[in-house]
């Protein structure tokens, strides 16, 4: 019983986790373009000021959620590059 409480929690959190993720982008986005001094539109204004609000913990989460992700397409993609089945 305790496993199954713990899947249907983590399937909850995984579309979260995609939307902080996404939320992330888009406020480093925002805040790229307020550093150039650019004015920024409402939805930046939004997402940054909700990327602001978001606990440390979720923000660590999303943050390792993409770097590991992007390591593991880059180590997927170099292994099929580098590989033994190509020939030099």
């Amino acid at each position: 019983m305790a496993d199954r409480a713990s899947d249907s929690a983590a399937a909850d959190d995984a579309p979260e986790i995609f939307d902080d993720l996404y939320l992330g982008l888009r406020a480093g986005g925002a805040l790229r373009k307020q550093r150039r001094g650019e004015p920024l539109t409402r939805d930046e204004q939004e997402a940054l000021g909700r990327w602001q609000r978001l606990s440390v913990g979720r923000k660590t989460l999303a943050i390792g959620a993409f770097s590991v992700g992007t390591f593991g397409l880059g180590f997927t993609l170099g292994g099929l590059v580098f590989g033994r089945w190509r020939k030099a």
